[in-house]
């Protein structure tokens, strides 16, 4: 079965995790019914909807949480007048910290049964797997004992004897309509390459027709690359559309794949009732989520999740901290993740340090650099943000998240006593002043500039080059700051021209900078102020 796209989402910034109203498009293109119905984003839209699908509807919020019903995301309207009142009250609802944007308007269906159908993946067998109840729908997680699992073979698709056994209580001709909906379901998701796929209910009309009466997919991430179709620009499986700062994020992780890079911003409705609103940075996936609940278990609300793992490069942890810190209210910075054996610590404590200096950071730091080079990773951070407003403190791999993040409550309960209005708020980066001097150098590279201060160069920097850049700089030449390389080769050398920086200010001889483009990271920091301002 070949499946041709409308590509429904032409125009649309989407994730790889879809909303029911893009599901149901792929659906309907792949020969499965859906209700008719149009995905609106204002009341007026939604009134010409129930208009035309003759006076009454369902709406949806479209919002990837489940129990949309139970918190009063879904309704029946029975008149277009209805219909304005309840798009206006929706389209006012918040899930978490974002918005709902879109509502989904259809026809009211008149369903006879209600089937759960639910595509995944069985990684013991290596294959996907269907999961399917033919008396499912609603409270089907009551029921798990009694879903059916069929096998889906690659090459033939799914176990039609065994769909058509757990069917038997309809009728013959029900049964090979089921069969052929499950069929298209199944081509679909392997067609999108989906790591999961839900219908949820799959229904049978009073007519003996099937349908789709809704849909959860989420496209493997790693394979959006291969569907240009499904306009996917977030290849992400966030539960939310993409903010700005998450844009900004992503971005940077597609420009530089040196390490990993994710960042997710995180609800923070309840963050009133805690001790305060903190950015988290974490590094390698188990000791993150062990820091983030040490984090919680001293009474924090993490404003977002970050990993910055897999040895990345200073500059794109440098970057991350910059979009953690971009966040308005925090009131405090911490990092702390696994003791990652592969990964030099060193890097990470240059593009810290970097970024804490860079702001001038007055809010209080612990960050946790477990691994290789950890003891001089804690020196270079501490010492190069001795001299700023706030305490920034580094531990190792012995210091256990639990101890980080009690050192970490105790230096921000001190903080608020001495500042208690003091956030992220307004935070400014500050440069030397010889950038933008005619008398500098100045090379520009892919994604930046460097900086050198010829005018003060020191024997001093031209030791501390020769040190940390000496893949970079021309360590025979009698001025120092000559370059060994094409200025145009400078990206791939970022850390080293970073670690450079950081050790001069040490010095103190500031004759290196290294301006790090960040693109749309002033936008979406001054969108974020104009919201809070605006108290959303």
């Amino acid at each position: 079965m070949t499946i041709c796209f409308s590509n429904p989402f032409e125009g649309l910034e989407t994730v790889a995790r879809l909303h029911e109203y893009e599901g149901k498009a792929l659906l309907r293109d792949a020969g499965v019914r859906v209700p008719d119905g149009e995905p609106v984003r204002t009341a007026e839209e939604a009134v010409q909807v129930v208009e035309r699908l003759g006076g009454q509807a369902i709406m949806k919020v479209q919002a990837w949480t489940t129990s949309r019903k139970a918190q009063g995301g879904v309704v029946i309207v029975r008149s277009p007048e209805e219909a304005r009142a309840e798009a206006e009250r929706l389209l006012g609802m918040r899930f978490g910290n974002f918005p709902v944007e879109v509502i989904l308007v259809e026809q009211l269906m008149d369903i006879s049964s209600e089937l759960f159908v639910s595509m995944t993946i069985d990684d013991s067998a290596r294959r996907p797997l269907m999961l399917f109840d033919a008396s499912g729908g609603s409270g089907i997680e009551d029921r798990a004992d009694e879903v059916t699992r069929l096998a889906v073979d690659l090459e033939t698709g799914i176990d039609e004897d065994g769909l058509r056994a757990a069917c038997s209580q309809f009728e013959s001709v029900t049964v090979e309509r089921i069969v052929e909906a499950m069929a298209r379901i199944v081509t679909l998701a392997q067609t999108v390459e989906a790591r999961s796929f839900e219908v949820n209910p799959l229904v049978v009309l009073s007519d003996g027709s099937i349908a789709a009466a809704d849909c959860r997919i989420t496209i493997d991430d790693y394979a959006v690359f291969r569907h240009p179709e499904l306009g996917i620009s977030i290849a992400r499986e966030l539960d939310h559309p993409a903010t700005m700062l998450e844009q900004v994020a992503y971005a940077v992780e597609q420009a530089d794949h040196r390490g990993t890079f994710y960042f997710a911003q995180l609800p923070t409705d309840g963050a009133a009732n805690t001790k305060g609103l903190i950015g988290f940075h974490g590094a390698g996936g188990g000791g993150s989520m062990m820091s983030m609940d040490a984090a919680v278990n001293e009474g924090f609300t993490l404003a977002n999740f970050c990993d910055t793992s897999g040895n990345p490069s200073a500059a794109k942890v440098y970057r991350a901290a910059r979009v953690i810190l971009g966040q308005p209210g925090l009131i405090g910075y911490f990092g702390s993740g696994s003791g990652v054996a592969s990964q030099e610590q060193f890097h990470s404590a240059y593009g810290l340090a970097k970024a804490f200096v860079e702001l001038n950071l007055p809010l209080p730091a612990v960050v946790r650099l477990g691994g290789n080079s950890e003891d001089r990773a804690v020196e270079i951070l501490q010492d190069a943000c001795a001299d700023l407003p706030a305490t920034v403190e580094g531990y190792g791999k012995d210091d256990t998240p639990a101890f980080c993040a009690s050192r970490f409550a105790d230096i921000v309960q001190q903080s608020r006593s001495e500042h208690p209005d003091m956030t992220s708020d307004g935070l400014v980066s500050r440069t030397p002043d010889f950038v933008g001097s005619s008398d500098a150098i100045r090379h520009d590279f892919d994604g930046g500039t460097l900086w050198l201060d010829r005018q003060h160069w020191s024997d001093k920097a031209t030791e501390i080059v020769r040190e940390h850049g000496s893949l970079v700089f021309d360590t025979e030449a009698n001025e120092g700051f000559a370059l060994a390389i094409p200025p145009e080769d400078l990206a791939k050398r970022d850390s080293e021209l970073i670690a450079c920086e950081v050790e001069c200010r040490r010095a103190g001889c500031e004759c290196v900078y290294v301006e790090l483009a960040i693109e749309g990271l002033e936008e979406a920091v001054a969108s974020l102020a104009s919201n809070r301002g605006e108290g959303n």
